[in-house]
């Protein structure tokens, strides 16, 4: 899936795309857009290695580098706040 910015319509879409074939040539066209995903492909495992490496290292140096199970654990904490003020409200 391709993310594009908010404010490119359509129509500009296919400027550019026009603008491209007049440039390149519809027969260079599928080549270079396999260049631009091997590209994005290498991009994207470079950074996921990086993003393991830090963690790796993170967890090695005993620091906890998962955001997401404290946030868990607030709202568990919070739930149990809000079942425990309708309980006490349930009994009167």
């Amino acid at each position: 899936m391709i993310h594009l910015p908010l404010f490119i319509s359509g129509a500009e879409i296919a400027f550019i795309m026009f603008i491209l074939v007049m440039v390149f040539g519809a027969d260079k066209i599928p080549e270079i857009a396999r260049g631009l995903g091997k590209g994005m492909r290498t991009l994207r495992d470079a950074s996921n290695d990086i993003k393991n490496e830090i963690t790796k290292s993170a967890e090695k140096q005993g620091i906890d580098s998962d955001i997401s199970k404290d946030v868990r654990q607030e709202i568990s904490k919070v739930k149990e706040d809000i079942e425990e003020i309708t309980s006490v409200k349930r009994r009167f």
